[in-house]
């Protein structure tokens, strides 16, 4: 029986991501990577989204994904699970910023001015196009991680032989509330300096947890009868996240260090997607026409989403041309647009559809 609730947590997950992205390229806190403020208010109150949800809406994606990894290979070998992942997430993050995703390394390039300052320091043409085509990863970074967790999987279970499997699904409910310390301590380890989106080993910490452990019913069946109380710790801690680092302490940045390494976004990130994955368990273990037609193309979102709002920050946002409301809707719009789009186009387009979204040449129904 296919879990809907895995399916309703990615594409709804994915949304929250599109809304994050839009108050991100135009923040007033300073987190590099978008255009910035472009209104003036002193203060950007509802800023405040960011702090609530960024925490926990990729780590709840790698849990998910360790799930989802087990359920694949219950049916499949490591052969076809290699191959299956290396197609989906391997190729469309390397083969396919050379054949679109460069495009997204324009805009990023453009909207931080670098063309500029690599020409006036005079870095030949052809070394600042490789930086516009490696630049073009922009979300694919979760892609490219997942990759690397899935083959490490693979050489895990050869040498677990599945007896850490046999132990994740005797988890009782205390000691899945104690996995927040190894998560807190993967949040301090194989973190890269200046883009701080590849947090090795907090992610990795997420993804196992997922396998080994949530994915075993029986303790989802334990989990699922807290939901509510996971839901209520979740909410709680991720408003104490956002008093502490956007009212009290005067909107830090909550993507880098010191804040992203402390216990209390740690604490956010877990017990935030363990509210997500009981709740939907609980309450959202069922599809629709529409739950199913997001289902089909949260991916295509994913991929293309960012080109869209970040287009619009650079030719609209940033030269003024519309006020601010009107910027930051046609961004969102231009989030699902692109993403559903793009998804529509390139997923026919022979090749294109195959380096860029991972799909074969016979479109096939995905196992969850």
């Amino acid at each position: 029986m296919r879990k809907y609730y895995l399916d309703n947590i990615r594409w709804s997950t994915l949304v929250i991501v599109v809304i994050y992205h839009v108050f991100y390229m135009y923040n007033a806190e300073g987190i590099v990577g978008g255009i910035g403020r472009i209104t003036d208010l002193p203060v950007q109150y509802y800023d405040v989204f960011m702090y609530l949800v960024y925490p926990w809406i990729m780590p709840v994606l790698f849990l998910v994904s360790g799930i989802v990894s087990r359920i694949y290979l219950m049916s499949h070998t490591d052969r076809e699970f290699i191959i299956a992942r290396t197609r989906k997430l391997l190729v469309p993050s390397t083969i396919g910023l050379f054949v679109f995703q460069f495009v997204q390394g324009y805009v990023n390039l453009s909207i931080s001015g670098a063309f500029k300052d690599m020409t006036d320091i005079g870095i030949p043409k052809p070394v600042i196009g490789l930086v516009m085509i490696a630049s073009g990863s922009g979300v694919l970074w979760f892609m490219q991680l997942l990759w690397a967790y899935c083959m490490l999987l693979i050489l895990a279970r050869k040498i677990e032989k599945g007896r850490l499997l046999d132990l994740g699904k005797k988890t009782p409910v205390w000691l899945i509330i104690l996995f927040f310390f190894p998560v807190w301590g993967g949040a301090q380890i194989l973190n890269t300096p200046i883009v701080v989106v590849y947090r090795i080993g907090f992610y990795c910490l997420f993804f196992f947890l997922g396998y080994y452990v949530f994915s075993n019913d029986d303790v989802m069946d334990k989990l699922t009868s807290l939901a509510v109380p996971a839901i209520a710790a979740g909410l709680v801690l991720s408003l104490v996240f956002s008093a502490v680092y956007f009212f009290i302490k005067g909107q830090m940045n909550y993507a880098d260090v010191p804040v992203n390494r402390g216990p209390l976004f740690s604490a956010s990130a877990y017990f935030g997607s363990l509210a997500m994955l009981a709740g939907m368990a609980r309450f959202g273990n069922r599809t629709g026409r529409f739950a199913s037609w997001m289902s089909k193309r949260s991916f295509g979102l994913y991929v293309f989403h960012y080109l869209g709002i970040s287009s619009v920050a650079l030719y609209i946002g940033r030269p003024h041309l519309l006020p601010a409301p009107a910027c930051y809707i046609l961004s969102l719009i231009a989030g699902f647009v692109f993403g559903f789009g793009l998804y529509y186009i390139i997923s026919r387009i022979p090749f294109f559809r195959w380096a860029v979204l991972g799909i074969k040449k016979e479109k096939k129904t995905d196992v969850q």
